[in-house]
Formats: C-alpha cells, structure tokens, sequence
C-alpha cells in the first residue's frame, strides 16, 4: 500500500478522472477529502469510497467546494488541517473546456470563467495548502494538465492557455519548493471517455471544428485512453516512488514514467518532460562573392 502513510486532497473528485484517482489512493491506504461542486455525486462518492477503506484510521471526507474563488481554497485547507493531519498529496483536478468558438466569438465570461478554474484553482488550492505540506515536511503536488498544453486547440482557446499556464505554473512553483521537499508535477491524462468529451460530442462540428469533433466520434467509439492508467500515473506521483522527480509534465500514455526513478539524476539537468521553445540550427553562413 505506497499510500498507506498520507493522506489527499482530490479536486474535481465526485466524476470521472478525479474519482478514479481517488479510488486508486483508497486503495493503496490513503485517507482522502474529495472535492467537488455537486453535493449529490460528492456524497455518492465518498459513501462509495469510504466503504472500501481497508485500514483502521483511513477515511474519506467530501467538501462541496468552487476552487476558482479564494475562499473555497481556503476552507479545503482548513477543512484538510482538520480532518487529516498527515496531509502530503494535492490533485488539482478539477476542470473544465469553457466555451467552444473562436476567440472573437465566444463569451467573453465564460471564456474568464475556464481560466479562473482551469489556471486559478489549482494555483489558489497550492497556495492555500503549501503551509500544510511544508509543516510537514514533504509533499506531492499533481497538477491535472491535457493535450491543450502542447499542442495549439483550435476553438478552445481557454482552455488551451489556462492548461498551457499550469504547466509552466508547476514548473516555476517545483523550483521554488525544492527546499521544502516537495515535488510538483503536472500530468495529461490522455483522451478520456468522460463527461468533457459527452461536452465535445454535444457541441457539434460547427462548434468545436471538424477534424476535433471527429477525434472525438473515434474516441467514443473506441472508449479512449485508460482512467486506470491515469490513475496509477497519479500514484507514482503521490508516493515516494517518485521523491525527488518534480517541474515535469508526465504523460499517462505515452511516456516510461515508471523508468523515471532509475533517471533522477539525468533529469535534474536536463529539459525532459518540460515545455520550452525548440531552436533549429544555426543557418549556413554564407559563402562570400
């Protein structure tokens, strides 16, 4: 049980890739707070997890929670400082696509609106609970990245810059809590089968474009990348497996992250796993006339 010795903070918890961490930490003996907005599937949750805890003193709490707004990262830390005292594990899940359109087209709110949840909440949750996990004096901190970060999403242009900033965001904050003994990764999922992609699905070709809506069709028909395998990615990230393995961007299905503790020191020094600008080669000079 890697877990068994700390407790977790999930955000986004009560659905798909948040409650499947969440009962992949339950499993390996952490007690857990789970967050999420919807009191109705939070408390199915935690009903659900708390039945399969396997040791004396595990448990499992909910909190109905808006993680884009100051005061609800303040009481999830409050509420953690309470309720489970060996604290060691953040999972900044909770997300959203925002709107579908192009940037002079959509709602101008609701575009801000991804960007307070997607970007926002994860960085008030951290600032929120650094405290704790420096009292205690180590941590993990997974922050829930996607294909956004990488690569240009055309029509959602929210979402891709708020995942982008979050990778660049656990970067900068890993560096600066280096000396604190706590780790901060970000990981992509991969393509889930989830409600985001029912969300995709929904809006249309007109919406989301053509060539997204039909990789979106192949990965319903398909059933996409593993929950499981995202999961277990979230694992390795919380457990001392990967103690001293931080600033990286895992991802669930196409990288070796379970060679990586074989690589620590080669990682330190290196760019892997990180966003930065490619250069090409210098240009030929020129010869003279």
């Amino acid at each position: 049980m890697r877990l068994f010795d700390r407790a977790a903070i999930v955000t986004g918890a009560s659905r798909g890739l948040g409650r499947a961490i969440a009962e992949r930490f339950v499993a390996e003996g952490a007690s857990v707070l789970l967050v999420a907005r919807e009191t109705g599937p939070l408390d199915e949750a935690r009903a659900a997890l708390a039945a399969r805890t396997t040791r004396e003193g595990q448990v499992v709490e909910a909190l109905a929670a808006d993680v884009s707004h100051p005061a609800s990262a303040d009481a999830i830390a409050r509420r953690a400082e309470r309720a489970l005292p060996d604290l060691a594990v953040v999972v900044n899940n909770a997300g959203i696509y925002g709107p579908f359109g192009r940037l002079d087209e959509v709602d101008w709110e609701e575009w801000e609106r991804a960007v307070r949840v997607d970007l926002f909440g994860p960085a008030l949750v951290c600032r929120a609970v650094i405290p704790l996990l420096r009292r205690r004096g180590f941590g993990k901190i997974v922050n829930v990245s996607g294909g956004g970060a990488t690569a240009a999403l055309p029509r959602m242009s929210a979402y891709a810059s708020a995942k982008a900033a979050l990778v660049r965001l656990t970067e900068t904050v890993a560096v600066e809590l280096a000396p604190d003994r706590i780790d901060v990764n970000a990981m992509a999922p991969g393509p889930l089968a989830t409600r985001m992609l029912d969300e995709v699905l929904a809006a249309g070709p007109e919406r989301v474009g053509a060539e997204f809506h039909a990789r979106a069709v192949r990965q319903r028909d398909e059933g996409g990348a593993s929950l499981a395998g995202a999961a277990e990615l979230a694992v390795f990230l919380a457990s001392a497996d990967s103690d001293g393995i931080t600033g990286r961007l895992l991802s669930a299905v196409w990288d070796d992250w379970t060679a990586l503790p074989a690589r620590r020191a080669e990682l330190a020094g290196s760019d892997d796993y990180t966003l930065r600008r490619v250069t090409p080669p210098p240009a030929p000079s020129k010869a003279g006339p």
